[in-house]
């Protein structure tokens, strides 16, 4: 086996060394651990599609990552024994920036970091998931569908992704969107005219669709265009601070309605403190001194009366909060609107942000409307107190998504993983709480590891639906076997 791997992405980039296998072998999540047999390193989409020929073959797993470490909900570790990691995080190419279109077309290894520097030379900006890994892969994230934090720029829950480049599991490839309308060359196509923006096709079909959420159980992408923004010329961070997540739902609705704002969200005090606490005994001081609930909303200007449009929608969000009866600042306890923007703007520093309070931590997020929210936290809370977790610890972040009509709502269970008693608390809360929540019809989009027994045992339709679809695109059950709902 190792020597058929070399021969096609060659002998330097076929790895079987314990120390490189066993970072594989497990993540952040509750998944049971297993070793990989091998990790490769492809180059090209040639030999990504070479690899997947080759699976087929030999009945070999597949599990495609791009993504550096940490990893969190279990979807890179594998599930079937004699797996193969598709290592793609090598692939860092950014193929091209279009500023007329609004486009980026990059490689899945390319990161928010990398991207981000190279469209500011631009004027560009591509939105970005709540303080991503410097290591996060742009095509990872978006695939996944990550919530991105700027929501009257998502016209469909797949913003920014357009187009892809897609090896199937059948070991077949395709170009979604309206790059699959030919040729299968991107080169021919920029210079036809062409430049991956829609998102539909080819033709009536909506490929994309296939492969987001999919956790790599479909295919392989080895590029993707990415929608950017042009960069602000200013930018200005509100907050509206409040005693009770009540107050602020009614105002997040108008607003939103209304296209107030570029980066929106709510988030309590235990995850304003973790978003910008450098330590533990940091995060636990901010904890006690900032209010109960902040909503965050920037503004921006861009080019022509750039700063006549800042004032304009500051004052505008103002009188929204005044009809009710809320207050908005530029600063809270002693965290001006500068630091915080900066803060969001980025992505996290080296030592990732949800690691600093505890050294681990555990999410439960789904979707849902913002008026059902109240009942859920009420729900992770009594959980938390019957199990003996300190529910002040719980970060929650609610994340308006697709121009508002839905929310992300996301519970941060901090824990250190060297506790044994805290590993076993945290573990029983993420279950009970689980369930407790799909009970009360929170929708769980992207479910991971046990969420998948609660999402398709309710919806055999769907099911039904995905198994078929499966057996058309990844007829051997290759790529990343058990997860979903195969």
């Amino acid at each position: 086996m190792k020597e058929r791997l070399s021969q096609i992405v060659g002998k330097e980039n076929v790895f079987d060394s314990l120390e490189i296998l066993e970072p594989y072998a497990k993540d952040q999540s509750f998944r049971r651990s297993l070793r990989p047999w091998f990790v490769v390193r492809p180059a090209c989409a040639d030999q990504i599609q070479e690899l997947i020929q080759w699976a087929n073959e030999t009945r070999t797993p597949l599990i495609p990552v791009s993504s550096g470490a940490p990893h969190f909900h279990g979807d890179t570790v594998p599930s079937a024994a004699g797996a193969v990691i598709i290592d793609l995080s090598g692939m860092k190419k950014i193929l091209r920036i279009d500023r007329r279109n609004r486009i980026a077309v990059i490689e899945p290894g390319v990161t928010y970091d990398q991207l981000e520097a190279e469209l500011a030379k631009e004027g560009l900006r591509v939105t970005m998931p709540l303080l991503p890994r410097k290591n996060k892969s742009v095509v990872a994230s978006l695939l996944e569908r990550q919530p991105t934090v700027i929501p009257r720029y998502q016209y469909s829950l797949t913003e920014p992704l357009r187009n892809c480049g897609v090896i199937w599991g059948n070991g077949q490839k395709l170009y979604t969107g309206d790059a699959g309308n030919g040729p299968y060359n991107l080169e021919d196509q920029w210079k036809a005219g062409m430049a991956q923006v829609d998102p539909k096709g080819p033709n009536a079909t909506d490929f994309t669709k296939i492969i987001t959420g999919a956790q790599g159980t479909m295919g392989i992408v080895f590029w993707a265009s990415v929608k950017c923004e042009i960069l602000p010329d200013v930018r200005k961070l509100l907050m509206v601070p409040a005693d009770n997540l009540e107050s602020l739902i009614d105002f997040s609705y108008r607003t939103q309605r209304l296209r107030m704002g570029d980066e929106v969200m709510i988030v309590n005090h235990a995850q304003l403190a973790n978003m910008i606490g450098a330590n533990a005994d940091h995060i636990s001081k901010l904890k006690q001194q900032l209010p109960y609930w902040i909503m965050l909303m920037g503004v921006a200007g861009r080019a022509v009366y750039a700063d006549e449009k800042l004032s304009v929608m500051e004052q505008d969000i103002i009188d929204t909060a005044q009809q009710f009866g809320l207050n908005v600042v530029t600063g809270i306890s002693g965290i001006s609107s500068r630091t915080l923007l900066d803060t969001i703007l980025n992505p996290s520093d080296e030592n990732y942000w949800k690691l600093n309070y505890k050294g681990g931590c555990q999410d439960i997020f789904f979707m849902t409307t913002l008026d059902k929210t109240p009942q859920y936290i009420k729900t992770i809370y009594s959980a938390a107190d019957t199990l003996g977790f300190s529910s002040s610890d719980i970060g929650i972040y609610i994340q308006p998504q697709h121009q508002g009509a839905v929310y992300h709502c996301e519970f941060n269970l901090p824990y250190d993983p060297c506790n044994k008693k805290d590993v076993e608390k945290v573990q029983a809360l993420y279950e009970k709480a689980s369930r407790e929540l799909a009970g009360q019809d929170a929708y769980f989009s992207r479910p991971y590891g046990m969420w998948s027994d609660l999402v398709y045992q309710r919806d055999l339709d769907s099911t039904t639906t995905l198994r078929k679809l499966k057996k058309i695109f990844d007829p051997n059950n290759v790529m990343n076997p058990g997860k979903l709902c195969f």
